[in-house]
C-alpha cells in the first residue's frame, strides 16, 4: 500500500508539501488557542481586568481566521491531488485495458474490470482525501496536545492512561470485524455489474424467452446478498461512533470531576483545568483519527490490490522492440502452418486451429465457410494480432505480423466483425473512426457502397443523427450495414469480414458486393460466412472443419472435390429458390 501511495502521488510532491506545511500550520494554530484561553479565564476573567479580555480576544479571532484559511486552503489542494491521483489512476487503467487481448479481458469479464476502474479508484481516492486531512493532523493534535496537557497537569494525565488503550483496542476489533466485509463487498459488486450487463444486453432473450421471473429472482439473490453485506458494514460502523464518543465523554467527565477537586484544593487553576479538558479532547479526537485510517485503510487496500493486478498484468500481444513499419502495405496474406490454443501450456485442451496454411492475394476475394465453431473467426484474428499464433507464422507482405508494429498494421486492415458494434455519439462520429479527416463525400459514397445511404438520407440529420450504445436504435442489416461503411471509409489493403452480410437480404447482399468490387480490385478481401451466395463468386474458397483446412478450391472445384462443400451447398436454396 505505502509504495503504491508514493508511486501514485510522486507527481504531485509540490503540492504535497503544501499540503503539509499548511497542516502543520493550522495544526499549530488550533492547539495554541486552549492556551490563550486558559489564560484569559485565570488572569483575565479571575482579575476582571476587561483590556486584558479585549487584548486576548482579538489575538483568538485573528488566529482563528488565519488557522481557519490554512485549513480551507490545505483542503482545497489536498482534494485536487486525491482528484488529479483518480484521474491518473483511472488513465493508466485504461491505458491497459485498452491493450488487453481477447482472452486477457474474457478472463477477468468486462463487469469487474468496470468496477475496477470506477469504484475500486473512488475508493482509493476517498482514502487519501481523508489521509491528507489525518495523516499530519493526527500527530501533531497527539503529540501537541500530549506536551501541552503534561505541562499544565501531570496528575490529570492518568485519565489518558485508560482511554487511549482503551480506544486503541475498540479500533483492532473493529478492524478485524470489518475487513472480511469489504472484500466479499467489491465481489459481490463486480457479481451485480455482471448480472445488470447480461440483463440490458440480454433483454430481448429475456422477454423472448419470458425469462422475467427468473432473471429477477436471480437480480433479487445477489441484491440481497450485497444488501446484508452492507448492512453488516452499517452495523459495524453504526457502532463504532457512539463507543468512540462514549470513551471520549467519560474521559471528559473524568477530567471535570477529577480536575474540580484538585482546583478546589488549590492545585491547579480552572484555566489550566479547561485548558486541559481541549487538549485531552485534541489526544482523543487524534486517535480516534488514527483509528478511523486503520478502519478505512483495509477497504482502500482491497481495493488497490484489485487495481495492480490490472496496471501488473502485461498483454499477451505488444510490440517487439525489433518491430519496424514498412513502407506501405500491399495487403499479401499467408500462413504458415499456424496452429493456435487458448491454453497452449495445457495438452488436453485441443487447439482451435491446427496446421493452417494458406495466401490470400491482393485484388483477390477469399472465403472461409465451415460449421459453427471450426475456428473462422479465429483465423481472423490472427491478422491483426487479436491473438497470437501459438505455432507457425502469419504473414503481411512477406513480413511476420509480430515484427510489424501493431497500430501500423490496424492502419492497414478494415474488419468488420461478428457482431457489428457502433459506439454511442453520431454516425458521422462512428464512420470517422476509420478515418478521421475523412471527407464529407468520402462518408458518403462509403455509405452508398455499404447500402446504407438510403436509410441515412430518409434521417432528417443524416450524419448528425445519434446512434445508442452499441446501436440498437438500429436494425441487425442497418448495423453490419454501417460497420462495412466504417471500414470502407479507411480505403485499408486488407479487409475482413467475419460473417458480415449475415443479417442482409440476398438482394442486399448480392449489390453491396457488387459495389464493393471496384473499391477493393487492389486490396486482399478475406469473407467468413456461412451463405453460399455471399462466397461463390470468390477467388479461392477455404472449407474448414474442426480447426482444419479440409479443401480449398473455387466454387466448381469444390462442388466436385468436397463432400462437406456438397452438403453446405445442398442444405440452403439454390438461388433459383430464392428468387422464387
Amino acid at each position: 500500500m505505502t509504495g503504491f501511495l508514493r508511486r501514485v502521488l510522486s507527481p504531485y510532491r509540490g503540492l504535497l508539501i503544501l499540503v503539509i506545511l499548511l497542516q502543520l500550520g493550522q495544526s499549530f494554530l488550533t492547539m495554541y488557542l486552549p492556551t490563550i484561553n486558559s489564560r484569559v479565564i485565570d488572569y483575565g476573567v479571575a482579575n476582571a481586568d476587561a483590556a486584558y479580555i479585549m487584548h486576548q480576544g482579538i489575538l483568538m479571532l485573528g488566529i482563528a481566521l488565519i488557522q481557519f484559511l490554512l485549513s480551507t486552503l490545505a483542503g482545497i489542494f489536498g482534494a485536487k491531488v486525491a482528484l488529479m491521483t483518480g484521474r491518473d489512476l483511472r488513465e493508466q487503467v485504461y491505458e491497459k485495458l485498452i491493450h488487453f487481448s481477447r482472452r486477457m479481458i474474457g478472463s477477468m469479464g468486462a463487469p469487474t474490470l468496470i468496477t475496477r476502474a470506477t469504484n475500486d479508484v473512488q475508493q482509493v481516492i476517498q482514502f487519501i482525501t481523508f489521509l491528507f486531512t489525518a495523516i499530519i493532523a493526527a500527530p501533531m493534535m497527539f503529540i501537541g496536545g500530549l506536551v501541552l496537557a503534561l505541562s499544565q497537569s501531570v496528575k490529570l494525565s492518568v485519565v489518558l492512561l485508560v482511554t487511549i488503550p482503551l480506544l486503541l483496542g475498540v479500533s483492532v476489533v473493529f478492524l478485524k470485524l470489518i475487513l472480511p466485509y469489504y472484500r466479499e463487498q467489491q465481489t459481490k459488486i463486480d457479481e451485480m455489474n455482471t448480472v445488470l450487463r447480461d440483463q440490458i444486453s440480454g433483454i430481448r432473450v429475456v422477454k423472448a424467452f419470458t425469462k422475467e421471473q427468473g432473471e429477477k429472482e436471480r437480480f433479487e439473490r445477489i441484491n440481497g446478498d450485497l444488501s446484508r453485506i452492507n448492512t453488516s458494514i452499517g452495523k459495524i460502523t453504526g457502532l463504532m461512533q457512539p463507543i468512540f464518543t462514549l470513551t471520549m465523554s467519560f474521559a471528559n467527565i473524568s477530567l471535570i470531576w477529577l480536575g474540580g477537586r484538585m482546583a478546589g484544593n488549590g492545585q491547579v487553576q480552572i484555566g489550566q483545568v479547561i485548558g486541559f479538558v481541549t487538549y485531552i479532547s485534541f489526544i482523543l479526537t487524534a486517535t480516534l483519527m488514527a483509528s478511523m485510517i486503520f478502519i478505512m485503510l483495509p477497504r482502500a487496500e482491497v481495493s488497490v490490490t484489485r487495481i495492480e493486478e490490472i496496471l501488473n498484468s502485461e498483454s499477451e500481444i505488444q510490440d517487439r522492440e525489433d518491430a519496424f513499419l514498412p513502407e506501405q502495405f500491399r495487403g499479401e496474406i499467408c500462413f504458415e502452418h499456424v496452429t493456435y490454443s487458448y491454453a497452449p501450456d495445457n495438452e488436453q485442451v485441443e487447439p482451435v486451429l491446427k496446421d493452417i496454411s494458406f495466401c490470400a492475394q491482393p485484388g483477390k476475394t477469399t472465403a472461409i465457410i465451415g460449421s459453427t465453431g471450426c475456428g473462422k473467426t479465429t483465423l481472423l484474428d490472427m491478422i491483426p494480432r487479436l491473438a497470437d499464433v501459438t505455432e507457425g507464422t502469419v504473414f503481411v507482405d512477406g513480413m511476420d505480423v509480430r515484427k510489424l508494429l501493431r497500430h501500423e498494421l490496424d492502419q492497414a486492415i478494415g474488419m468488420v466483425p461478428q457482431k457489428a458494434f457502433l459506439f454511442s455519439g453520431t454516425l458521422e462520429d462512428n464512420l470517422r473512426d476509420g478515418k478521421p479527416d475523412a471527407t464529407q463525400e468520402e462518408l458518403w459514397e462509403a455509405l452508398s457502397i455499404a447500402q446504407a445511404k438510403e436509410f441515412v438520407e430518409k434521417n432528417e440529420r443524416g450524419l448528425k443523427m445519434k446512434i445508442s450504445e452499441g446501436g440498437i436504435n438500429f436494425s441487425g442489416g442497418q448495423r453490419q450495414r454501417l460497420a462495412i461503411a466504417r471500414a470502407i471509409v479507411r480505403r485499408p489493403s486488407i479487409y475482413l469480414f467475419d460473417d458480415s452480410f449475415s443479417a442482409l437480404d440476398y438482394r442486399t447482399d448480392q449489390e453491396l458486393r457488387r459495389a464493393l468490387k471496384p473499391v477493393t480490385q487492389n486490396a486482399a478481401v478475406i469473407i467468413v460466412a456461412q451463405r453460399i451466395s455471399t462466397i461463390k463468386d470468390a477467388d479461392q474458397i477455404l472449407v474448414m472443419n474442426q480447426g482444419r483446412i479440409e479443401a480449398v478450391g473455387t466454387h466448381e472445384e469444390l462442388m466436385q472435390s468436397s463432400r462437406t462443400y456438397q452438403e453446405i451447398v445442398a442444405s440452403q436454396p439454390t438461388d433459383k429458390e430464392v428468387a422464387s
